[in-house]
C-alpha cells in the first residue's frame, strides 16, 4: 500500500482574498503543490505581488479581480473560468467594535463578505466541479476562525460569520458528498495580518496570549500552508466536513 499523494499537479485552484497575509500563503503552497492558482481580489497591484511571488517559486497562476459581496460577479467570475479542482475561501473582513456601538451597514459588511460571499462563491465553483464527475469532484476550502468556535469581546459579527462559516463547511460537505465534492476548512490561531493588527498594537495583550498558547508563539504565515495542501490534496480523500485548527494548541488547553 503506498502512501496517498500530496501533490495538486494539474489541479485549477481559486484563492479569494490572495492579495495579502494568509490568503497570499495559501496561494503559495497551493502553487508550490503543483496547481495552477488564480489569485482574487479586489486589488490588482497587491495580486500580481502574488503572482510573481508564485512564479519566483517555480509555480504558475494570474490575478483576476472579484468582488465577493457582488452575486453577480461571483456567478460572472467563476463562469469564465470553464473548469476548477479547487477553491479557497478566503477573502474577509474584521472591524473591531464594542457590541452596543454596533450599526446594521457593518454588520451586513462583515457578514456578506465572510458568510454570504463565501456561500456563492462555493454555489459556482461547485457547479463546475460538479462536471468533473463524482470520482474526480473537487475540493472547497473554508478559512474559519478560532471565533468559530469561542467568543471575543468586540468581534461579534466576525465571530457570527465565523460560526456561520463552520455550520455552511459541515452542511455543504454532507449535501456535496455525492457529487465527490469535499469540504472542509482551517482555523487559524493567532497570525498577525492587516485584520488582525490592531490586537498586536497592545504589547500587554500580546503577552497575555502568548501565555495561552502551549507552543508559546504566534503562528506563521508558513504553518498554514502544508494543512491547506493537504487538505486539498488526494492524501486527504477521506476527509470532509472538517475543520483543522492550526493554533498552536490554544483551543486544546482552554
Amino acid at each position: 500500500m503506498r502512501l496517498p499523494g500530496f501533490s495538486l499537479e494539474g489541479q485549477t485552484a481559486v484563492v479569494t482574498g490572495a492579495s495579502r497575509g494568509i490568503g497570499q500563503a495559501i496561494a503559495l503552497g497551493l502553487a508550490q503543490a503543483g496547481a495552477r492558482v488564480i489569485a482574487a481580489g479586489r486589488d490588482q497591484p497587491a495580486l500580481s505581488d502574488t503572482i510573481a511571488r508564485i512564479e519566483d517559486a517555480g509555480g504558475a497562476g494570474e490575478a483576476r479581480i472579484l468582488e465577493v459581496t457582488d452575486l453577480a460577479a461571483i456567478d460572472g467570475f467563476f463562469a469564465g473560468l470553464g473548469h476548477l479542482d479547487i477553491l479557497v475561501n478566503n477573502a474577509g473582513i474584521e472591524n473591531v467594535r464594542p457590541s452596543l456601538e454596533m450599526d446594521e451597514a457593518l454588520w451586513d459588511r462583515i457578514l456578506d463578505t465572510n458568510l454570504k460571499g463565501a456561500f456563492f462563491c462555493a454555489r459556482a465553483a461547485a457547479r463546475l466541479m460538479q462536471a468533473n464527475g463524482p470520482e474526480t469532484g473537487g475540493n472547497i476550502l473554508n478559512l474559519c476562525s478560532l471565533t468559530s468556535e469561542v467568543g471575543v469581546p468586540t468581534a461579534v459579527p466576525y465571530g457570527a460569520s465565523k460560526s456561520g462559516l463552520l455550520g455552511m463547511t459541515r452542511a455543504l460537505a454532507a449535501e456535496w458528498a455525492p457529487l465527490g465534492i469535499r469540504v472542509n476548512g482551517i482555523g487559524p490561531g493567532y497570525f498577525r495580518t492587516s485584520l488582525t493588527e490592531v490586537f498586536y498594537r497592545d504589547e500587554a495583550w500580546q503577552l497575555a496570549m502568548l501565555d495561552k498558547i502551549p507552543l508559546r508563539r504566534f503562528g506563521r504565515m508558513e504553518d498554514l500552508m502544508g494543512a491547506a495542501v493537504f487538505l486539498c490534496s488526494p492524501a486527504a480523500a477521506y476527509v470532509t466536513g472538517q475543520v483543522l485548527y492550526v493554533d498552536g494548541g490554544y483551543l486544546a488547553s482552554i
